[in-house]
């Protein structure tokens, strides 16, 4: 498991970068270097369950199953992953999940002179770090094209 570091500077406030962050129709369009298609059930408040989901190459939902850890409006937010989607069904006891588990993806929001740092701190398997290094940094220039709109 290793702790993977992101970030980016958007010219607008923390709190237009945080509605774009969660908004139900901002956030398939700054995730779709994930995968396109993407579309998050839950209310981003503290203990609420959230499925984030995409079709996959048969079109079935699937993604992560997920929880918020911590949530402080326009400053921090905390998503604890909790396993995989597949199928339609939530695995969160197998010894695949159990081998990454607790896994944590952290977003701090830092203003200074209506300018915004966006912080993404996030526990990855070794297996996902150079996906990850190379979807991040299209997902945050999408999130700031739109926030910045």
């Amino acid at each position: 498991m290793q702790k993977l570091h992101f970030s980016i500077t958007i010219n607008t406030p923390r709190k237009k970068v945080w509605e774009t962050v969660i908004g139900e129709k901002t956030y398939p369009k700054w995730t779709e270097p994930f995968s396109k298609g993407s579309h998050v059930l839950g209310d981003w408040s503290v203990g609420s369950k959230m499925l984030f989901l995409a079709p996959n190459a048969e079109g079935k939902m699937e993604g992560m199953v997920s929880t918020i850890a911590e949530s402080k409006p326009y400053e921090f937010l905390s998503i604890k992953h909790l396993g995989f989607v597949k199928n339609g069904i939530e695995d969160t006891k197998s010894d695949k999940v159990k081998s990454w588990l607790p896994s944590f993806e952290n977003y701090t929001l830092k203003e200074t002179n209506g300018k915004t740092e966006f912080i993404v701190e996030m526990d990855s398997p070794d297996e996902y770090k150079e996906m990850f290094e190379k979807m991040w940094p299209n997902a945050l220039q999408k999130l700031k094209e739109l926030s910045e709109k």
